[in-house]
């Protein structure tokens, strides 16, 4: 008797023939020693120059935190819109989103495509400053680099808001990410509310499909093995290069876990969780956001049945479009 037909996501062609070559192409640059070919990542991974002059309503530039980390961020400001009165709206204060990219903590980076487009409509369509952090790379820099890269970035913006526009209103920040930039968010959202900072306020954090695991294999995983752009291949290689020599179980990982973190004494930002029921990572998504709840902090979880992991970042899905604006009002409601 043969095993029932698993059932699969319906993407348009040009999205599932972008997820085919993207995935066969990273998987080839990826060793089986742990290593990683950039040069044919390079030639994979298109990029997008900053442009002063703006595009659609936003202007971009890129700053430099740190030379010796190559540590930098993108900067994205709206155009000066009219009021229906004749005046500009320079004046009005904007929130400033501080954006994580994902890609396994070993690919892409702001300047990647996909994301200076992405960050594009998020700034564009939300009315926010956003900053698109670029950070170091495993294998390369393994663990914790990508932490410390973050957390050096919100540090920068403490000490330098001049380098942020006059109306940027850092007393209304919010951490955002996806896939292994929603993880970076976490992670720099607890050091932040530790460490304390003097100007910046992380008033809400935006995790789009994070990417956490563990040791266990989730229901999840297995169901939903073979599915666009995530298998437990894949992400056992990237934790393996992330985390060398240490297991799933690691509270970078596993942030609710066996060695998960105390946040009952923390002020935790509010926080949404998005989740795609055709990403094999759900399982765990879902867990982290009922470990927020459980740790006294408000959490708010939000589906898409029929996504995959990622999918916001293809345009042409609607399912995008409808989550750039989820975000707008869960910005929108804390400022």
């Amino acid at each position: 008797m043969s095993s029932p037909t698993k059932p699969k996501p319906v993407l348009p062609w040009k999205t599932r023939l972008s997820i085919s070559l993207v995935t066969t192409l990273t998987d080839a640059a990826c060793r089986s020693d742990g290593t990683i070919n950039r040069r044919f990542l390079g030639v994979l991974d298109r990029k997008a120059s900053a442009k002063a002059t703006p595009i659609n309503g936003v202007s971009t530039k890129d700053v430099t935190v740190s030379d010796e980390h190559n540590v930098w961020f993108r900067l994205y400001t709206p155009a000066v819109t009219v009021a229906k009165d004749g005046s500009d709206t320079k004046t009005a204060s904007l929130p400033v989103m501080i954006f994580f990219h994902g890609g396994g903590f070993s690919h892409l980076s702001p300047a990647s495509i996909g994301y200076d487009a992405v960050c594009r409509r998020f700034c564009r369509k939300i009315s926010a400053v956003v900053v698109s952090v670029n950070y170091r790379l495993t294998p390369e820099h393994p663990y914790p680099s990508q932490y410390d890269d973050g957390e050096s970035v919100l540090k920068f913006l403490d000490e330098n808001k001049s380098v942020l526009p006059e109306n940027a209103d850092v007393s209304k920040c919010f951490l955002a990410g996806d896939s292994a930039g929603a993880n970076l968010a976490h992670h720099v959202a607890v050091r932040v509310c530790k460490a304390g900072l003097q100007r910046i306020r992380v008033v809400g954090l935006i995790s789009i499909q994070p990417f956490f695991g563990g040791e266990e294999r989730t229901e999840a995983e297995i169901r939903l093995e073979g599915s666009p752009l995530v298998s437990m291949a894949r992400t056992d290689w990237l934790w393996k290069v992330f985390l060398p020599g240490s297991d799933r179980d690691h509270g970078a990982v596993n942030v609710c876990g066996p060695n998960a973190e105390d946040l009952t004494g923390l002020d935790y930002p509010d926080t949404v969780v998005f989740v795609g029921g055709f990403d094999p990572l759900n399982d765990w998504q879902r867990r982290y956001c009922d470990w927020l709840k459980k740790s006294g902090k408000n959490a708010e979880l939000i589906e898409y049945p029929n996504m995959i992991h990622a999918f916001y970042i293809f345009p042409d899905l609607p399912e995008a479009t409808q989550l750039i604006m989820q975000v707008k009002d869960f910005i929108h409601k804390r400022v």
